[in-house]
């Protein structure tokens, strides 16, 4: 998949060039042009057409794929950045705050990666320490308390596994999120934008309705992992991911999903603005007000709902 990526940026790169030689030049090109462009429409077809759960992990972890902070700017007005979990400390690799969906006050949370090494480094490469789920958690029956929705974007490859975060309670951090998410008397909405990995996706993902990018990914570990316990051979992540039914489509077939939402053609970090603005129009379609009217009510339903999931699973293992 990722060279294919490469043979379409370098098509890409053809093209512009040829409509610069054309301004530079007064010369006309308009035929060679329209010749590779239809070439890239079938490459970019074609990739799409055949990517295996592997080629979709890879892309969902591309660096240049839409983070959480850039749906907030993209979605949301007037959003407002909270921190701090009021234990410990603030966790850069969560973020979250107030702003509003059209002229409706939502509560956002996301677990956010970098853009580079340094940023990758400041956020624990989307990775969540425990104060970063207490913070969650902390914003969640904020939203709570004001009748506020909340809407999570999930993008993490999973929960900080070191040491520090084990001694600051990492696994009673992440239960205690399930446990409070599914008692919020708002309505919940999770979205994966990307890689949603084991516990550390799990924590934000207790909703009414859990929806995935369409070339995102949603699993209990890694391929890689899953290859490395199961069979002693990471080189297996190929087969691995096969069998886990990790990408948006499998799971939607299995109804452990609620919604996939289509990107541009080669993925979200083709057009970001396009698909921000089909993350917002599926949004604004959701009955918040009558949902937030019917709040002693969600959750018995999320419950009911996560009886199903688990019930499914069982029978299905």
């Amino acid at each position: 998949m990722l060279e294919r990526e490469k043979d379409i940026r370098e098509l890409k790169n053809k093209i512009e060039e040829l409509r610069r030689m054309a301004l530079e030049k007064n010369a006309d090109l308009t035929e060679e042009i329209n010749i590779l462009e239809a070439k890239l429409g079938k490459m970019e077809a074609e990739s799409i057409r055949n990517l295996s759960p592997m080629d979709k992990l890879a892309l969902s972890r591309l660096v240049e794929r839409p983070t959480t902070l850039d749906y907030i700017e993209k979605i949301f007005d007037g959003f407002i950045e909270l921190h701090g979990d009021r234990k410990f400390g603030d966790d850069p690799s969560i973020v979250g705050g107030i702003a509003r969906l059209g002229s409706l006050p939502v509560t956002v949370i996301g677990q956010q990666k970098g853009r580079d090494i340094k940023e990758n480094v400041r956020r624990n490469f989307g990775m969540p320490r425990p104060e970063g789920f207490r913070k969650a958690l902390r914003l969640m029956k904020q939203a709570e308390k004001f009748r506020r929705p909340v809407i999570c974007f999930v993008d993490t490859p999973g929960a900080d596994p070191g040491a520090g975060a084990e001694e600051r309670g990492q696994a009673e951090a992440i239960a205690r999120n399930l446990m409070e998410m599914i008692n919020l008397r708002v309505p919940v909405i999770s979205i994966v934008i990307g890689e949603g990995g084991s516990g550390g996706a799990l924590a934000l993902s207790v909703a009414d309705e859990i929806w995935m990018l369409e070339h995102s990914v949603y699993a209990i570990l890694s391929p890689e992992g899953f290859a490395s316990i199961l069979w002693k051979d990471a080189r297996r992540a190929q087969e691995a991911a096969l069998k886990m039914k990790i990408t948006a489509q499998d799971l939607l077939a299995m109804g452990l999903i609620d919604k996939i939402i289509p990107e541009p053609p080669g993925g979200a970090h083709r057009d970001p603005d396009r698909t921000a603005a089909a993350i917002k129009d599926c949004l604004l379609q959701v009955p918040f007000d009558s949902m937030l009217a019917q709040g002693e009510e969600l959750p018995g339903r999320r419950y009911e709902k996560y009886r199903k999931i688990g019930s499914f699973l069982e029978s299905d293992g």
